[in-house]
């Protein structure tokens, strides 16, 4: 559905293009000689964007494109609405890119909603779109979606980072809108004589998003006019103190930081709110985003030890006053790789380049592994030969960790140990291993 309106307010086109420059320039949104791709759905914020940065395009030297993703979910009005974004481009003459998806099918696929699925999509597009253009992409977000946002993270139970909500910036993304209201956007719509379009699915309530836009914003706001604008007040200040906190923990484990872990009773010694962005920070950084219980069940093991299970495959152990995360023993992590050439290659995440003189090599014998049963080691300055298990027991090299320690064989002898280094022979071999 397109809809025009048909009264002029130029005082509150004025206002409004002043507030997004406020906001653009107190967020440091945008910069002199920008390129910038503006998401383009067709709608009242997204129109009201457009308009906005091509009035301001020569104040700023701006290079204007636009991005329209046909989901493919509305079929008909879906085809419309990209019609009516090509129109508009036209008019302006800003370049128009578009992209089909299948979105019903992707998400059947991948078992994930269509507002995820759709969501996932588009910053896929956008992500294109920014490295061939070497640009800043736009979205048209407001303050009524960050009241909405907030209110849905609250709602599934939200850490500080997720009462944070939408944010200004965000890397490459832009959000100039942000501090506008809907209303404030109809407004100028009308004010302006833009034509937009109406994306029929905003009008049901079968998306959780759409229920609290309905059903429950109009209860605050009669309660608070300004909700949405003090909705927005506090999500900024969390993203503050969220900034803050992260900065908190980044030192924490940086000071709890020993060879295989962190000391679990410096870790205990911090303040608990920084103490579990700590540990919220460590599980990002292993690839399994930690729920409250998770963050919880960890924060318990430091004083007692223990292990919880986390997602992809991962596990916190904390053994001997020392927290890790892990790979849990169900993935499989042997390696065999014969080492007859130099070579460069991967391994659990790390790089490693390895380079011999071949002459003094058996090229046929050494191979890089992980450990077998019967496995030695002698220790070079010591000159003590002892099976792997105890050599590695006796350098503290904790027990979860000793099956994924890559070695350097000749048959049972281990020529170079990660967690060891060079063995006796080994050192005498001219063997040059780099990891990164």
């Amino acid at each position: 559905m397109i809809t025009a309106t048909m009264s002029r307010k130029p005082d509150i086109a004025a206002d409004t293009l002043n507030k997004v420059i406020e906001t653009a320039e107190k967020y440091k949104l945008i910069s002199d000689g920008d390129t910038i791709v503006v998401a383009l759905s067709g709608g009242a914020d997204s129109v009201t964007l457009l308009t906005i940065l091509y009035s301001v395009k020569e104040k700023y030297n701006l290079t204007l494109y636009a991005a329209h993703l046909n989901h493919g979910i509305r079929e008909n009005e879906a085809d419309n609405d990209e019609k009516f974004c090509k129109i508009l481009c036209e008019n302006y003459n800003i370049e128009f890119f578009v992209k089909h998806i299948d979105v019903p099918k992707l998400c059947a696929e991948q078992k994930i909603s269509a507002e995820l699925c759709g969501r996932n999509e588009r910053y896929k597009f956008f992500d294109e779109l920014s490295t061939k253009l070497n640009a800043k992409i736009a979205t048209a977000h407001t303050a009524s979606d960050n009241a909405e946002t907030l209110l849905f993270n609250l709602t599934r139970g939200s850490s500080l980072l997720g009462a944070s909500a939408i944010p200004p910036k965000r890397g490459n993304i832009i959000r100039p809108l942000i501090e506008l209201d809907r209303g404030e956007i109809e407004a100028y719509c009308e004010a302006k004589l833009l034509a937009y379009v109406t994306d029929s699915t905003n009008l049901s309530d079968d998306y959780t998003r759409n229920k609290i836009r309905h059903n429950i914003i109009p209860e605050l706001k009669e309660i608070n006019p300004r909700s949405e604008q003090s909705m927005l007040d506090f999500s900024r200040d969390c993203a503050e103190v969220s900034g803050f906190l992260e900065q908190c923990a980044e030192n924490a484990l940086n000071s709890a930081k020993e060879k295989y872990g962190y000391n679990s009773e410096l870790l205990l010694n911090q303040n608990p709110a920084v103490l579990k962005a700590a540990i919220a920070k460590l599980c990002r950084e292993n690839n399994c985003d930690a729920e409250r219980r998770h963050i919880e069940l960890i924060i318990s093991i430091l004083s007692r030890g223990g292990a919880v299970e986390l997602k992809n495959g991962r596990k916190a152990v904390c053994a001997q006053k020392t927290l890790r995360i892990i790979t849990n023993s169900t993935e499989n992590t042997s390696f065999f790789l014969v080492f007859d050439k130099n070579v460069t290659f991967e391994y659990l995440g790390k790089v490693i380049e390895a380079k011999a003189d071949f002459s003094l090599l058996k090229p046929s014998k050494a191979v890089f592994r992980t450990r077998k049963s019967g496995d030695f080691f002698t220790f070079y300055k010591r000159n003590i030969t002892k099976p792997l298990r105890k050599a590695l027991n006796e350098q503290g090299v904790p027990k979860e960790l000793r099956d994924t320690r890559l070695l350097l064989c000749d048959g049972s002898e281990v020529l170079w140990c990660e967690a060891l280094g060079f063995s006796k022979r080994g050192k005498e071999l001219n063997v040059i291993i780099n990891i990164r």
